[in-house]
């Protein structure tokens, strides 16, 4: 019994952790406004959080802005056919095209390339006790997914999109 205990007791530990590292880490996003941003001042949308909580929509806000994941096979963006560009949902800038999109199976909208590699940023995510690449707009820095290595060529990665973080345009 006092072993269940403490086994209980490091499990919780870890994941109190892993929550904290997660906090932390939007926390330092917040903070440091733009600096991993390649677009000049001029050009990034900086809000507070107070006017991006109160702009956006309660879902897109929890994703974009908190680091938070929509359900799988909820997206409206699963299935597009037609030829056009994914745009970031807070600051409407292009991130992916159809041309780069592709059916991987886990309920998320996925891409092996974006639009232009400047218009992402990707960021280590030590979230949830997990190492994760995750990737964020580089004008407005939403969170939008994470990206991994297991995707088709000729990038071998798979950008796996929250798809509540962007919009559609049809070309």
């Amino acid at each position: 019994m006092r072993i269940c205990s403490l086994v209980l007791l490091l499990s919780l530990a870890v994941w109190v952790s892993a929550c904290a590292q997660s906090k932390e880490k939007r926390v330092a996003a917040v903070n440091n406004k733009g600096a991993s941003s390649p677009f000049p001042a001029a050009e990034r949308v900086v809000k507070s959080d107070a006017e991006w909580k109160r702009i956006l929509p309660p879902e897109q806000y929890e994703v974009t802005r908190q680091g938070g994941t929509e359900r799988p096979g909820s997206s409206k963006l699963l299935g597009i056919k037609e030829k056009g560009v994914y745009q970031c949902a807070d600051c409407s800038l292009p991130l992916f095209t159809s041309e780069t999109n592709f059916e991987s199976g886990p309920g998320w909208p996925s891409f092996w390339a974006p639009v232009k590699k400047e218009n992402v940023v990707v960021a280590s995510d030590k979230s949830f006790g997990m190492s994760r690449d995750e990737v964020l707009c580089a004008r407005c820095e939403a969170h939008l997914g994470h990206v991994f290595d297991d995707g088709p060529e000729p990038t071998g990665l798979r950008y796996c999109m929250n798809g509540v973080a962007m919009k559609f345009s049809k070309e």
